[in-house]
């Protein structure tokens, strides 16, 4: 079938290139005429996958119109800071009854809304007829190579949840369902804060101990939140939750991990963000999670210290040491209690 792609960044272009892989007309959008060109006629996208070459069923276009004509599948993949803006300008041109999958991973800044609750607040009811949130452990570069590649959807709509499964599964792109779509969004968006901290750790050579005790922390200060605002427990030990946790804290594909790391050893926010050339979700989510956690009286310290160190030029090793000297606690007193709630 005809599938709308808005978004030709990587993760964009890699889930583009599963669809044609399916058998799928797969029509992108991009912004600059130069990539469309790029696209079409050399079936490359050199800026964000090197080396990769583009099926002949996906095509590009700057008009997001024709994009969007005669489709009723749209995968958006767009940065959480643009995702309003652009809704609102492809909602003229939607198909009534259109099933809207989104794989972006963040938090929109200033409401602190998950990605799925923008699109219903923009887009009008009778013109969607489900969202659909795809994540997991899926770096970009590895599923353009058809690499071994494992993620989860989720709907409220669970038979729109199966519909997404079907289009994208195959022998390289295995996906599994899951109704929690709360869980899922948070997982797939707070694990980019750990991330930063995993980079930063490293960046100041603190070595592979440290690295493993605050991905663990980091997991519990997601299961806190996410679980405060309605997400089942049991997600985060899933593909959503830890699987991409793991592979943002520990792969060099990851945009997180890198402006971390580059942080740790001495760059300024500001010149890291500028140089990466991609966005780094991470830092706006650290500034929606921190928010968020003082609005609903949830701990998190990891994410607290990365936001003195990002936002109020606090000194990255003075943040390790005060996670270190916190005051003593229990290390699984928060999963008793999750445990003891008979909701999950």
């Amino acid at each position: 079938m005809k599938i709308a792609v808005i978004g030709a960044g990587s993760w964009g272009t890699a889930l583009g290139i599963v669809l044609a892989d399916n058998g799928h007309e797969v029509q992108m959008y991009a912004r600059r005429q130069e990539q469309v060109d790029e696209m079409n006629r050399k079936k490359t996208n050199e800026n964000y996958l090197p080396g990769v070459e583009l099926p002949e069923n996906m095509k590009a276009s700057i008009s997001i119109k024709d994009v969007l004509e005669e489709v009723n599948t749209v995968l958006l993949v767009t940065p959480s800071k643009a995702l309003r803006n652009v809704l609102e300008e492809m909602t003229p041109y939607l198909s009534e009854h259109t099933t809207l999958i989104h794989a972006s991973k963040g938090i929109e800044p200033e409401t602190y809304k998950r990605i799925s609750e923008v699109i219903e607040e923009v887009v009008p009811e009778e013109k969607r007829r489900a969202v659909v949130v795809l994540s997991g452990p899926s770096h970009a570069e590895e599923v353009s190579l058809r690499k071994p590649t494992t993620v989860t959807v989720s709907s409220t709509d669970e038979k729109a949840a199966e519909y997404v499964q079907d289009l994208f599964i195959n022998q390289h792109f295995r996906v599994y369902t899951n109704t929690d779509i709360i869980g899922v969004e948070l997982g797939g968006a707070l694990k980019n804060i750990i991330a930063l901290g995993a980079g930063l750790s490293d960046g100041l050579g603190y070595g592979d101990n440290a690295k493993a005790a605050l991905i663990t922390r980091g997991l519990a200060e997601i299961v806190r939140l996410g679980t405060k605002m309605g997400a089942n427990p049991l997600t985060f030990t899933g593909l959503a939750g830890l699987g991409d946790l793991v592979v943002t804290c520990t792969s060099v594909h990851s945009r997180n991990w890198r402006a971390g790391n580059l942080i740790g050893k001495g760059n300024k926010l500001e010149d890291v963000l500028e140089n990466m050339g991609m966005v780094v979700e991470g830092v706006r989510t650290t500034k929606a999670a921190f928010h968020l956690a003082v609005r609903e009286e949830v701990e998190m310290p990891i994410t607290a210290q990365l936001y003195a160190v990002l936002f109020n030029d606090k000194d990255p090793k003075q943040a390790v040491d005060d996670l270190m000297q916190r005051g003593r606690t229990n290390e699984i007193s928060y999963l008793t209690a999750l445990l003891d709630d008979s909701s999950f």
